[in-house]
């Protein structure tokens, strides 16, 4: 059984930092991306970032691009996301979700998919 499990979501000022914790296991693919995914009241669910197994490579949606940093732990499949500079339009639930990278539509572009398993979610708050 996959469990995907998330940590270190909370109320923040703007301009400050979080860091978020994904902890996955139970999956049996060896080849994988794990990605941080958020939704806002009212929007669309949109890929944030990711981080593939098999290189290391990361991906930035455009808004975080040089304020969130994602970074990963192989041992136990953990991976972080340290959020700075964050900002209101931040605040939504973070759902951190792992991929076989077979699955994936354009390996070039692996935030437009839907991943295979998504945890329960983490409440980011950023208030101005």
């Amino acid at each position: 059984e996959v469990r995907i499990v998330e940590s270190g979501g909370g109320l923040v000022q703007a301009g400050g930092s979080l860091r978020l914790s994904c902890a996955a296991s139970g999956f049996t693919f060896d080849d994988y991306a794990i990605g941080w995914f958020r939704q806002a009241p009212g929007k669309e669910r949109e890929g944030v970032s990711c981080i593939k197994s098999s290189d290391g490579s990361t991906y930035y949606v455009d808004s975080v691009k040089g304020r969130f940093t994602i970074s990963s732990d192989n041992a136990p499949n953990t991976v972080y996301l340290q959020m700075n500079s964050l900002k209101p339009e931040d605040t939504a639930v973070y759902y951190c979700a792992i991929i076989d990278i077979r699955g994936l539509v354009d390996p070039g572009r692996p935030l437009d998919d839907e991943y295979d398993w998504y945890g329960q979610g983490t409440q980011v708050t950023v208030s101005s």
